[in-house]
């Protein structure tokens, strides 16, 4: 597994974990605990999958209004507090990375969302992250 894909997938739990605990612990303090847990499998915060989701997480904590405003513009029919929290938090990264993250293709942002929806969301959450995201996509002219 790649170190980006490893790191979107630690910057999802690591999400969740912060939704869960109504925004109130800063990123930092999340990944520590999140690493404190055998699910991180004895990843130090120096590993670079660790950094890269880090960077993700402070990214869509810093700049979750303006994030949640542009998945309400395109979620036509879904309030975003009826999304399951990991189709939510899993478009938060996929528009961060679109609109912030200049290093990476857009068409690979919406992939490794899609793939992230696969792995962790319902059967139906990669079609309705991969719509979403590419109607974000088209209107930011990324590609």
């Amino acid at each position: 597994m790649s170190i980006r894909r490893r790191g979107r997938q630690i910057a999802l739990q690591v999400l969740y974990q912060m939704e869960w605990g109504g925004w109130e612990e800063d990123a930092s303090a999340s990944i520590s605990r999140y690493l404190e847990t055998s699910v991180a499998n004895g990843l130090s915060m120096d590993h670079p999958s660790v950094q890269f989701a880090k960077s993700l997480v402070e990214g869509v904590a810093k700049n979750r209004s303006v994030l949640d405003e542009i998945i309400r513009k395109y979620a036509r029919n879904w309030r975003l507090d009826r999304m399951a929290i990991v189709d939510r938090n899993i478009l938060r990264i996929g528009v961060y990375e679109l609109k912030f993250v200049h290093d990476v293709p857009p068409k690979v942002a919406i992939n490794e969302a899609i793939e992230l929806g696969k792995r962790f969301g319902s059967e139906d959450s990669a079609p309705f992250i991969n719509g979403i995201l590419d109607a974000v996509n088209k209107d930011l002219g990324l590609g």
